[in-house]
């Protein structure tokens, strides 16, 4: 069992040892692959230097909330609303550090926008025009868009892992909702799509199981597992 998220390996990490699950976790969107229990990081894809600081720019212009993440740790050029929010809700310690391309030295893991869900949307598309395939760029929550390396996407990390483990593709079955989970759906041997999940992502499903109120995962493994009997 592994798990593919955006979020940082430090927010992830309590509910792995929560659940048991010593397999290596899928982070920060595919950009970091890590052992749970020794917090080993496996694979680590930053965003180039040069790269990561034109983004910074580019976000800053539209006067937007930008998270910055570099060693595992978040970093924010002013504690704001949105950086509060985001802290909250992952259960983080957030660094004030004044204008981030000032203090930005080293390749970052991941940036994160942080806003409305309509200005983001259009944020998206914006940055996505500009950039083109330079970087990857998608939504995760609605008021969250993400850039991470070229290189990166959760289906990248899911494919780190299966080699890591000596499992091929075929033999892969992923879950996701989410716009940033539609290059894992696409990726895995068989992919399935809970049915609230992003149109994007039920585009390419193999298939879709009940929403995650009705515990559609739950009911695909517990199928899955009375077949092996």
């Amino acid at each position: 069992m592994v798990v593919a998220t955006g979020r940082m390996f430090r927010s992830v990490r309590p509910y792995l040892v929560e659940a048991g699950i010593a397999d290596p976790v899928v982070c920060y969107q595919g950009a970091v692959v890590a052992e749970p229990e020794s917090g080993r990081f496996l694979r680590h894809e930053p965003i180039p230097l040069a790269l990561a600081r034109e983004v910074i720019a580019a976000v800053q212009d539209e006067g937007v909330h930008l998270n910055c993440y570099v060693d595992d740790q978040l970093y924010v050029a002013r504690i704001t609303p949105e950086a509060r929010a985001y802290a909250s809700f992952q259960q983080l310690h957030v660094h004030e550090v004044g204008d981030l391309l000032d203090w930005l030295e080293e390749p970052p893991t991941k940036l994160v926008a942080v806003g409305e869900p309509a200005r983001l949307d259009a944020l998206e598309e914006k940055m996505k025009a500009h950039f083109g395939g330079r970087a990857y760029i998608s939504k995760s929550l609605p008021f969250f868009l993400e850039f991470a390396s070229p290189e990166v996407t959760k289906a990248s990390g899911l494919a780190f892992v299966a080699e890591h483990l000596g499992v091929s593709r075929e033999r892969t079955v992923a879950f996701g909702d989410g716009e940033n989970d539609v290059e894992l759906i696409e990726w895995a041997g068989y992919g399935i799509a809970v049915g609230n999940a992003h149109e994007r992502v039920l585009a390419v499903a193999d298939h879709v199981c009940p929403p995650v109120d009705e515990e559609g995962v739950a009911s695909v493994l517990e199928a899955f597992l009375d077949s092996r009997r």
